[in-house]
């Protein structure tokens, strides 16, 4: 752990009552509490109350603070997409992106116009076309990667109580017809060799990791240090932590990653679950729940929380 860079020592020491002044923010977005609309075209998820609201700050030194629901598991979706190509980076290095682009979409997460315009290729791993490509690449690596990636992810997060959700998972399969759209799209380009059964059973056991705000806080913390964490030491190298930072930043919120940047500033993946997971690299992660989303599928509660943090408790990376 580098504590090294004397502005994050600043703020990392300071005696700010943390736990006051997430209450704080809490307070002030109340008003946001259960708008948004939950994501009900996973059945699943529409049964989630829109009124959730949980929050999680973690710094590198250990100190944690959380508020509201921030100990209630919720299915994190495209947050997933993180672990899984933080698996295909430690197996197959930059071979990754050979199959996979490092662009932001500017379009919806799962456009079937720009992977037919783009030949096959993905722009990015955290759309849904890419994230089915990272899985195809999983299935050529590992004999079971569903195991690989949970067992990784409870790794991250020091805990093995963290499971996919089986019942979303069949929930996703029943009403993915888009997802099976892009994926026969990428089996016509030969950007997938597994068959598509079988590659989107996977992909929708990931999506369907359910964590806490805590649990995810800490497995992000992996991002914050360097790319090591307890039992996985070292599982990706330095340079290769700060590309997959830097795709969090450029591409971590569907086509609303531009706004993050500008009001937040800080690498991060949301998920139509209501999460969002972000850090600031040698210093803190943390973790946000608000099952209300925008019109961009983005946690409402969870981007004005993050919007404060920055401004008011701890420094953004710019």
């Amino acid at each position: 752990m580098g504590y090294g860079h004397p502005f994050t020592r600043q703020f990392l020491y300071c005696r700010m009552n943390y736990q006051e002044t997430l209450q704080a923010i809490l307070n002030d977005i109340e008003p946001a509490r259960g708008k948004g609309r939950v994501a009900a075209y996973i059945p699943e998820l529409a049964k989630v109350p829109a009124d959730k609201f949980g929050m999680c700050l973690l710094f590198i030194n250990g100190e944690q603070y959380g508020l509201g629901d921030w100990q209630e598991k919720f299915s994190i979706q495209s947050i997933s997409k993180v672990f899984s190509l933080t698996l295909a980076v430690s197996k197959y290095g930059d071979k990754v992106w050979e199959r996979v682009g490092v662009e932001p979409s500017g379009t919806r997460f799962n456009s079937l116009v720009q992977l037919e315009f783009e030949k096959g290729i993905p722009r990015n791993p955290f759309i849904n076309a890419g994230a089915i490509v990272v899985c195809d690449m999983l299935l050529d690596g590992f004999e079971n990667p569903k195991l690989e990636v949970l067992s990784m992810v409870r790794d991250f997060a020091g805990t093995d109580a963290i499971h996919f959700n089986l019942a979303v998972a069949e929930s996703e399969r029943k009403v993915g017809y888009r997802n099976f759209a892009l994926a026969y799209f990428l089996k016509s380009f030969g950007n997938l060799h597994h068959e598509v059964e079988t590659v989107l059973d996977l992909y929708f056991h990931i999506c369907a990791i359910e964590m806490t705000c805590e649990e995810l806080a800490n497995a992000f913390l992996f991002y914050t240090n360097h790319g090591s964490a307890p039992g996985r030491e070292h599982f990706i190298t330095n340079s290769q932590t700060r590309r997959l930072n830097a795709l969090m930043q450029t591409c971590g919120f569907y086509d609303e990653a531009g706004d993050f940047s500008f009001k937040v500033g800080l690498p991060g993946k949301s998920g139509v679950g209501g999460g969002i997971a972000a850090i600031h690299p040698e210093a803190y992660s943390v973790a946000v729940w608000g099952p209300g989303l925008n019109k961009k599928g983005n946690s409402l509660m969870g981007l004005k929380a993050l919007e404060m943090l920055t401004s008011r408790i701890v420094p953004s990376i710019f």
